[in-house]
């Protein structure tokens, strides 16, 4: 398989679907989503912070842009590397002072993946 195409897959697995964009920005330039593979690794894994605390300020992040399928991607990866409810939930009070009601509201479908 390709790069290209791993890839893509990896990134399908992730967010349960693959953005169009995405491909179209690999079609246009290959190395593209070699870059996006390295941040992608940088953001799931420990640092100076640990990987669920960048995976909760990515959710915050894309909440604030009200991108609802960005925050179910956020969400299932921070299922997966351990975030527990209470940390979830202290996130959603954090993005309704700093991003409001919408924000939150983003979060609808994300959040009964807890359930």
């Amino acid at each position: 398989m390709t790069e290209h195409k791993e890839v893509m897959e990896s990134i399908g697995k992730k967010m349960g679907f693959k953005p169009n964009i995405l491909e179209t920005l690999g079609e246009l330039d290959p190395e593209f989503l070699g870059k996006y593979r390295r941040c992608d690794g940088k953001l799931l894994s420990d640092g100076a912070l640990p990987a669920k605390t960048k995976i909760l300020m990515a959710l915050a992040v894309v909440a604030s842009k009200q991108c609802e399928s960005c925050t179910v991607a956020q969400m299932k990866s921070a299922l997966n590397h351990g975030v527990t409810k209470e940390e979830i939930m202290e996130t959603m009070e954090v993005i309704f002072i700093t991003s409001g009601a919408p924000a939150v509201a983003a979060c609808r479908e994300a959040l009964k993946l807890l359930k």
